[in-house]
């Protein structure tokens, strides 16, 4: 009996000491930490590119906006306008029409409040669109634009995705906000 534990603790003391399979012990301990900075990497860049191409295209549709190149829409009509002018320059947005809602408030310059209230972002698995303000605003007006975007993660629950605050979909949200003055006709 002492010499088959004895066979045994050798057996055990060699197979510790062998080195064929080491690096692909190291390749198993590693391959998950490479594959979470290569995701995380990824989900930052498309986050970064989403936030930029979304800031890019609100600019450019309030630009439009401000000069009275919409004309005199209603404000249904107007919305949808903006809308369609936002999405149509973020290309990589999915499904943008449906996940997107806009916030448009006048500035009242004589006491400065400028609205600190969150923007509310359309729900997926709700069939209607949010209320939100929409008021074009006249010569010289200042405008405040909120736009709010909720967009799907690349790899949900993996590395960067799980520290974005999510909606109850999963998706995270992308907020922008600008401000500008309706320029005089």
């Amino acid at each position: 009996m002492i010499n088959t534990f004895s066979h045994f603790l050798d057996r055990m003391i060699r197979a510790f000491r062998r080195e064929d399979g080491t690096a692909s012990m190291e390749f198993v301990l590693m391959v998950p930490v490479v594959l979470l900075i290569f995701m995380s990497s990824f989900e930052s860049g498309l986050l970064m590119t989403r936030e930029i191409l979304l800031e890019q295209s609100i600019d450019m549709a309030m630009r439009e906006l401000r000069l009275g190149h919409y004309g005199a829409l209603t404000n249904d009509a107007l919305s949808d306008k903006l809308k369609t002018e936002i999405c149509k320059r973020t290309i990589i947005f999915p499904d943008c029409i449906h996940n997107i809602t806009l916030d448009l408030d006048r500035i009242n310059t004589a006491t400065w409040s400028i609205p600190t209230d969150i923007t509310t972002c359309a729900n997926r698995t709700t069939p209607f669109t949010p209320a939100v303000n929409l008021v074009p605003g006249q010569q010289n007006d200042m405008m405040l634009v909120r736009v709010c975007v909720s967009l799907p993660a690349m790899f949900p629950g993996m590395g960067l995705a799980m520290s974005l605050p999510m909606d109850s979909l999963g998706n995270y949200v992308l907020l922008a906000r600008s401000a500008f003055v309706v320029e005089p006709s």
